[in-house]
């Protein structure tokens, strides 16, 4: 069943105006995979978004020329992608996306917003849920890769244990075959997380059944405004313009 929210674009580091609201909708996953804009030369950023190897760590020295561990080598989404609740009423998080007539350059490492009126003390990009179970709830998300099966104006929510969707390859070999639930939609109740890790995977799954209610698939209103430091302090990726 689908509920309804509303969420605004926004970019990370400078305010890129006051484009009119459109409609979207969202899913959610979790692949393991190197998210797309954690490869150079995607959009004008600071960087490209930081990948994890099998252990969770930001390997040293940083390479984003690493190879995908959806593709049987060491880069993964980090654990700090996952989503966290703020207080009761709002939550950060990151997806993927595809935005009608534009593309990674527009999309990678920006942020969306649900308000309609914003002063300048507002320029988080934050989720509005207008319906379900998250009514009234507000929540940010940075998009950090791309959805190359998502329809126009589609944000595939990260949450771990959210489902592997096409990629099936990564989660076997960073977890070790660890059941991930269904393919699309993922685990079906809150005790099915404690098949992941403990930390920052477990707590974002967590937050899927706690925070957020298991809403299913809100649809959303969308456009750009800029990105809290907290976002970026996560995936060291900041926008430019």
């Amino acid at each position: 069943m689908l509920t309804m929210f509303n969420i605004y674009i926004l970019t990370s580091l400078v305010l890129t105006g006051s484009a009119l609201a459109e409609s979207g909708l969202t899913t959610r996953y979790w692949d393991c995979c190197k998210p797309s804009c954690a490869w150079l030369g995607k959009a004008q950023v600071s960087e490209p978004v930081r990948t994890c190897n099998k252990q969770d760590l930001w390997p040293n020295p940083l390479d984003p020329n690493a190879q995908s561990g959806c593709d049987n080598c060491e880069a993964y989404t980090c654990s700090n992608n996952g989503p966290w609740a703020v207080n009761d009423n709002l939550a950060y998080g990151f997806a993927a996306a595809k935005l009608a007539g534009k593309g990674e350059r527009d999309w990678c490492c920006a942020c969306y917003d649900t308000l309609k009126e914003r002063r300048k003390a507002e320029l988080y990009n934050r989720l509005t849920f207008t319906s379900g179970p998250v009514q009234g709830k507000k929540m940010v998300v940075q998009v950090t890769n791309t959805g190359g099966d998502l329809g126009n104006n589609h944000f595939d929510l990260a949450i771990p244990g959210g489902g592997v969707g096409i990629f099936t390859k990564g989660w076997n070999k960073q977890f070790g075959g660890v059941p991930m639930g269904n393919q699309y939609g993922g685990y079906t109740q809150r005790n099915d997380c404690y098949n992941l890790p403990a930390g920052m995977f477990r707590d974002g799954c967590f937050w899927r059944f706690d925070w957020f209610k298991n809403a299913d698939n809100p649809s959303v209103d969308f456009r750009e405004v800029s990105c809290p430091q907290a976002m970026i302090d996560r995936t060291h990726c900041g926008r430019w313009s």
